[in-house]
Formats: C-alpha cells, structure tokens, sequence
C-alpha cells in the first residue's frame, strides 16, 4: 500500500474524526468519574455515559441514512451533547469529577459541537448534487431511499 493510501472501513461512518472523537469522549466518562457510591450518583453516571454514547450512536445511524435524515441525527447527537454538558457541571457539583476533568470534558464537548456543526455545514452546501436534491418526476418520490457516505463530497476529517 502507498503511504498516502488510506485505507477504508466497511463501516464508513468509522472512516469520520468526529465518530472517533464521540468514541474517545465516551470512554473518557467511563473513566473519569469517579467511583460512584450512593444510589444518585450510580444514575448520574448511568446517564452521563448513556448521553456520551448517544452522540456517536447517532453520527453512526444517521450517516446510513439520506443527507436530510444524516442532518437530523447530526442534530440529536448535539443534544446529546448538550445533555453531557449539564452531567458535567453536575458531576463536578458533586464531586464525581474533578475541576479539571470538567475543563476537559467541557473542552471536548465544545470540539465535538464545532466539528457537528461543520459537518451539517458541509451537507447542506459543500455536498455535490444528490439524488434526493434531484426533480421529481411523474409524482416519484426519493423519501426513504437510504445512501451511504460515499454518496456525499465531504471530508471525512470531521
């Protein structure tokens, strides 16, 4: 293989940073907060980490789906987003999480919102032409048909 080749993965949404990204942010709540001990603090850690998988959860399903379905999930993985944000400030008001851990997972929300946030940008005007963008003819209608992430000139380096 050429050292420029890249190779791809048979799941192309793997093929995105920002997939990557919502992966590593997830395994950083695992790790991160602290040792849960009462019944409260063992729910916010079972929702703080239910929120982190969301957001890759969603880039993962939405990225099978047509470009507006794909924006649609883009968006659900932001409120996902959101919601990590507000476990944040939670755990750190609890002490689940240090002051600098939430420096850091606030950090890495922020990258992740930015990167989303680029990514619908990019599909909704750096796309070339797809075939759900296309006239309709004799009252067909392309609502359902599912792509894949080939079908969209982006750059997978979100």
């Amino acid at each position: 293989m050429e050292p420029n080749e890249r190779t791809t993965s048979f799941y192309r949404f793997e093929d995105l940073r920002i997939y990557g990204k919502a992966i590593d942010y997830s395994q950083w709540v695992m790790t991160n907060l602290k040792e849960a001990s009462t019944k409260a603090e063992k729910e916010l850690a079972k929702c703080f980490c239910n929120s982190s998988y969301a957001i890759g959860l969603n880039i993962a399903e939405g990225s099978s789906r047509n470009k507006a379905q794909f924006e649609h999930y883009l968006k659900i993985s932001k409120t996902a987003i959101r919601e990590c944000v507000v476990f944040t400030e939670i755990a750190s008001k609890t002490g689940m999480l240090t002051e600098e851990g939430r420096e850091a997972s606030r950090n890495s929300l922020m990258e992740l919102t930015r990167m989303i946030g680029a990514l619908i940008i990019s599909l909704q005007h750096g796309g070339r032409r797809h075939r759900d963008d296309e006239p309709q003819t004799d009252g067909e209608s392309n609502e359902g048909t599912t792509t894949d992430i080939d079908d969209f000139d982006i750059d997978t380096n979100f």
